[in-house]
């Protein structure tokens, strides 16, 4: 059974930092390419961070410069720390997993105060 659970969402002002983790299980998470997805109300998933099984990177382009996505494989654990939040990226984050099929977690609540 896949679980992704992601922990680490909460309430901070802006400018302010949170550090999201996921943890995984009942995956292949060494040769998972990992990523965070958030949404907010009333909007679409959006596309947030992706790093490869390889460790390679990407962002969208309205978080790029100020977080950043590692993961530990020992631990089969995803993290995006994030810095320098704002209103905007009040959302529920969403950790994901693709090794041929694509899983997805419950999501985190962050709520970035002005």
């Amino acid at each position: 059974q896949v679980q992704l659970v992601e922990s680490g969402g909460g309430l901070v002002q802006a400018g302010g930092s949170l550090r999201l983790s996921c943890a995984a299980s009942g995956i292949i998470f060494s040769l998972s390419n990992m990523g965070w997805y958030r949404q907010a109300p009333g909007k679409q998933r959006e596309f947030v961070a992706r790093i490869t099984r390889g460790g390679s990177t990407n962002y969208g382009d309205s978080v790029k410069g100020r977080f950043t996505i590692s993961r530990d494989n020992a631990k089969k654990t995803v993290y995006l720390q994030m810095n320098s939040l704002k209103p905007e990226d009040t959302a529920v984050y969403y950790c994901s997993s693709v090794f041929g099929s694509q899983y997805w977690g419950q999501g985190t609540q962050v709520t970035v105060s002005s």
